[in-house]
């Protein structure tokens, strides 16, 4: 079930004109095509039919029944087809204020709906103990997601990993200093997980290893792209691409620690 809200799905029913049963100027086919293209489901499978069998409530019942990432990844590619249905009604200047209006705020909506997910899980992790700054930290990453605005999040970020990294390392009686940067933390973490043997394919150690670098950017990021400091901040997509690979690289390190724990 998707997280989306009401003024939302108000907001993306007049951008996508399914007053009148239709989606932009999808029929059956090309529906189903960008549906199943995108996410590998069948938009006119029976499940999606429950209030109806028209395109526009086919596409309410998903957006009900899939989670975030799902619905998400579909609004992406309907949004990226706005464009091209608006030239062929006469060109955007023919386009009401408020359609237009609707149209940027979707994009935020279906990024918030990408990111969600991966962030909430920064509230979840069981390898490190959570005092009250950890709770915080993770709370205004999760709160930057959901807001659409990435950017604003990425130093909070920074400082939830360093935390974090310093806090495995210490459960692993690894000693750090306040002067170590995040990628040289992570280092020592990846190193001494080498010489436990738990990562047993050599792919796997070689991306771990490649993490220590992307860290090393992520440095840079936060001290010159974030709210750290007095900076322009980076792109929404480009935030966007930092938090969902950050996040995949601490999911796969969660999984390491908690399968240590049962061993």
């Amino acid at each position: 079930m998707s997280s989306l809200q009401f003024q939302e799905k108000t907001k993306l029913e007049k951008l996508f004109r399914m007053s009148t049963g239709f989606v932009l100027g999808f029929n059956n086919g090309t529906l189903q095509s960008l549906v199943a293209s995108s996410v590998g489901l069948n938009i006119l499978d029976e499940k999606y039919s429950e209030n109806g069998t028209s395109k526009a409530n086919r596409l309410r019942v998903f957006w009900r029944q899939e989670p975030d990432h799902v619905v998400g990844t579909v609004l992406r590619e309907l949004l990226a087809a706005v464009p091209k249905y608006w030239e062929q009604q006469g060109g955007e200047e023919e386009i009401p204020e408020d359609e237009k209006e609707a149209y940027i705020a979707s994009q935020q909506t279906y990024e918030r709906l990408l990111g969600v997910e991966g962030a909430e899980h920064l509230q979840e992790l069981k390898a490190v103990t959570y005092d009250d700054n950890f709770r915080l930290l993770a709370r205004q990453v999760v709160e930057s997601i959901e807001r659409g605005e990435p950017a604003t999040g990425l130093d909070r970020l920074h400082t939830f990993l360093i935390k974090y990294f310093r806090q495995l390392c210490s459960n692993r009686g690894i000693p750090t200093t306040r002067e170590e940067t995040l990628n040289a933390v992570f280092g020592k973490y990846v190193n001494v997980l080498e010489g436990t043997g738990r990562i047993t394919s050599d792919m796997s150690l070689k991306i771990l290893k490649f993490s220590v670098n992307l860290l090393s950017s992520f440095n840079a990021v936060r001290n010159n792209e974030s709210l750290a400091h007095d900076n322009s901040l980076l792109n929404r997509e480009e935030s966007f691409l930092i938090f969902r690979n950050i996040t995949a690289l601490i999911k796969f390190v969660e999984s390491i620690e908690e399968a240590a724990a049962t061993t």
